[in-house]
């Protein structure tokens, strides 16, 4: 049988759904990812960005990027554990360790890798992984690469996680690994109660804290912050594509827990390091989040104006408590139908169906930056309520 033979079904699905024009994949962005972007030649309000605090346009960003690369050139070349290391890495990673309260850091090239580097390294043999079972791509695959077995509870259910803790060896070394925000409906996990089973049951835990860190508690170090529990997390992992407006991940924790990650994580160790201008926007970006609390206040009194809004429309946005907002539709193709009107309206914003959400449970999902404007709030909301009219959607 002829291996590429499945790609065929795969290459039919996309081609039906760009001749029903409802494919809404890979469309090309012509300009910085701010709250409007072109398409096309043609303006549209983005809904779909995961930059938070508007950084990807601001000019700080782009010059540290190229003061960056004038300096030390467009790569490194090699990976950290030979030629690729900066003095510009290892700053950022002493910066970000004090930032979050802990006494080690280690900086990935991309968010998916640094899941991939911390789990695997990790995970043995004779471990025990105990993840949410909405838990992010990343973290899964984590798991996968690891050789240690697997225990999923069931979304946020803390009682279903307590079950599953008290089945288990105490002889064996135990990780809980959680999301502090699930990126596709916008809900926090329970960390108190996470962090109270924790320390019960004498696990480890990880957070990844992605779409949390500059966004989330006073000083913008995310959920670990807003729920007070930060020096009883282990391990707190983060991402600089999101509110950072570069590209990466980190890891912050013990000390001799980062040095074992640094020897140890493949995904590190075998890949070419985080490039100079990204490393510089996310220092610069860190220096931001730092000093402009600002940002974070318009960008929660952004999410908290949509969040009324869609509500009093009668729209179901599931149980969000963040900048990141469900519209949820229901049917896959009824998802689509809304989405292209959304796109019709000049609203850009991401469709999101099975498998990467229960079936009959497809949604629109919404996200908001600090730079979105009056005007644009005012256009977004009635844009969803013509469509919420139109699908028979209001509650």
């Amino acid at each position: 049988m002829d291996l590429f033979k499945k790609c065929a079904f795969t290459v039919e699905q996309v081609k039906k759904a760009q001749e029903f024009g409802i494919y809404p994949y890979f469309t090309p962005i012509e300009s910085a990812q701010d709250h409007r972007v072109k398409i096309d030649g043609k303006e549209f309000i983005m809904i779909g960005s995961n930059g938070y605090l508007g950084l990807a346009a601001d000019p700080r960003m782009k010059e540290a990027a190229i003061k960056a690369v004038e300096k030390y050139g467009s790569t490194c070349s090699g990976s950290r554990f030979l030629n690729g290391t900066l003095d510009i890495h290892v700053k950022l990673e002493k910066d970000l360790a004090e930032f979050y309260e802990k006494d080690g850091a280690i900086i990935f090239s991309t968010g998916f890798q640094t899941n991939l580097g911390i789990i695997s390294a990790l995970g043995g043999k004779d471990d025990l992984l105990i993840i949410d079972r909405q838990d992010h791509a990343s973290i899964i695959d984590g798991c996968r690469l690891s050789f240690a077995d697997v225990k999923k509870y069931r979304h946020n259910d803390m009682e279903d996680l307590e079950r599953i803790l008290k089945t288990l060896p105490e002889d064996r070394g135990k990780l809980i690994i959680v999301d502090g925000v699930f990126s596709m409906e916008g809900d926090l996990a329970n960390l108190p109660e996470i962090v109270r089973l924790k320390e019960k049951y004498k696990c480890r835990l990880l957070v990844d804290d992605a779409h949390g860190v500059g966004v989330h508690g006073e000083k913008g170090q995310g959920t670990c912050e807003h729920f007070g529990v930060l020096d009883r997390v282990d391990l707190l992992m983060g991402t600089f594509s999101k509110a950072f407006a570069s590209l990466g991940g980190f890891v912050v924790g013990d000390k001799d827990v980062i040095t074992h990650i640094k020897h140890r994580a493949r995904a590190l160790i075998f890949s070419a390091s985080m490039i100079p201008a990204s490393v510089a926007s996310a220092q610069m970006a860190l220096n931001i989040i730092k000093t402009e609390p600002e940002r974070r206040k318009r960008l929660w009194a952004v999410a908290r104006r949509m969040l009324k809004g869609f509500r009093d429309i009668g729209l179901d946005t599931g149980d969000s408590a963040t900048p990141v907002i469900p519209i949820i539709i229901g049917e896959d193709e009824h998802c689509f139908a809304f989405w292209k009107k959304l796109i019709a309206s000049g609203i850009f914003a991401n469709p999101v169906i099975s498998p990467a959400t229960p079936p009959g449970r497809a949604l629109i999902r919404t996200s908001y930056m600090s730079t979105h404007t009056d005007e644009d709030i005012e256009i977004i909301l009635e844009a969803f309520a013509h469509c919420a009219e139109e699908f028979g959607l209001k509650k």
